[in-house]
């Protein structure tokens, strides 16, 4: 297997498509993980997460030609894939709304500050989770995946501009539906 860590995903992706597994197991571990994040922040399920990251990665397989570098980087081009799944499995399936276990997020101390901690993160999964989808993923993408607004925009398939005012609309709307749960510490 050859050293891969510095390729670009072009260039993997190039050699994916001439057949070299190698380069498709690359790209699998470089982007796997953020993938996977994604599908969890939007969906508040650990096994809906895996099946999208999964079938993303499974389309990038069969549809790796219909993706064009001129467009924006394979990220995008990946979360915008993920994203589709999720809103159609969200569509079909309405998972519940608690948020995802402390095993998903690995929180392993038992301390009583971790559990404060611990309180105030599942405060903010479900208050994210009671978002609608469109405030949800760009508060996803922006915030917790650190994308700029012009690779969310590529994601999401929308002008940055829209990407600016959903996230503002989502910033101020998370932060209401904080205050305005009395459980959650301060």
């Amino acid at each position: 297997m050859q050293d891969f860590d510095k390729a670009s995903d072009d260039h993997l992706l190039r050699r994916m498509t001439a057949g070299h597994e190698d380069a498709f197991t690359a790209l699998y571990r470089r982007h796997q993980a953020s993938v996977y994040r994604f599908a969890l922040h939007m969906s508040g399920s650990p096994e809906m997460a895996e099946e999208v990251t999964q079938e993303v990665f499974m389309f990038l397989i069969r549809g790796a030609r219909q993706y064009d570098s001129k467009r924006g980087a394979l990220q995008g081009f990946l979360y915008g894939i993920a994203r589709n799944h999720v809103l159609k499995r969200l569509e079909r399936e309405r998972p519940y709304s608690d948020p995802p276990s402390d095993d998903a997020y690995a929180i392993d101390d038992n301390t009583f500050g971790t559990m404060v901690r611990n309180q105030r993160l599942d405060c903010l999964h479900k208050a994210l989770l009671a978002l609608p989808e469109h405030y949800r993923e760009v508060l996803v993408l922006c915030e917790l995946e650190e994308l700029d607004y012009a690779q969310a925009a590529e994601a999401l398939g929308c002008p940055i501009g829209t990407i600016r005012s959903r996230l503002n609309r989502a910033r101020t709307m998370l932060a209401w539906r904080l205050r305005a749960n009395e459980r959650c510490p301060a």
